[in-house]
């Protein structure tokens, strides 16, 4: 599964899915740390990624798109970043089924 990581959450996320086996690049990687919503849904699209955000915006842009990146919407709040790849690496199973399934929008919330 390729994956792109939001500014959002940290450049670790990007590194551990890598780490699992998965592709994965945060934003940052690829010159997009400042760029527009629509330029990083664009490219997501262009390298056929899921995007992994905690902005609700792109929810609604895959919602009002017939087309696009799946989304991994991370609906807790700020924490560590070693409670943000606990948290993820926990759900992980859940969102790469609901992504095989074909959903478009996977929401992660806190336990």
């Amino acid at each position: 599964m390729r994956f792109l990581v939001d500014a959002q959450l940290p450049p670790a996320l990007a590194r551990h899915l890598a780490a699992l086996g998965h592709e994965a690049g945060h934003v940052a990687d690829v010159g997009l740390l400042s760029a527009s919503d629509r330029d990083i849904w664009k490219h997501a699209t262009m390298i056929g990624a899921t995007l992994v955000t905690k902005d609700e915006d792109f929810v609604t842009l895959r919602a009002l798109q017939a087309s696009g990146p799946s989304v991994v919407w991370i609906r807790f709040g700020n924490t560590t970043k070693r409670a943000v790849l606990e948290r993820f690496s926990a759900a992980l199973p859940a969102i790469l089924a609901a992504l095989e399934r074909g959903e478009h929008v996977i929401d992660v919330r806190a336990d």
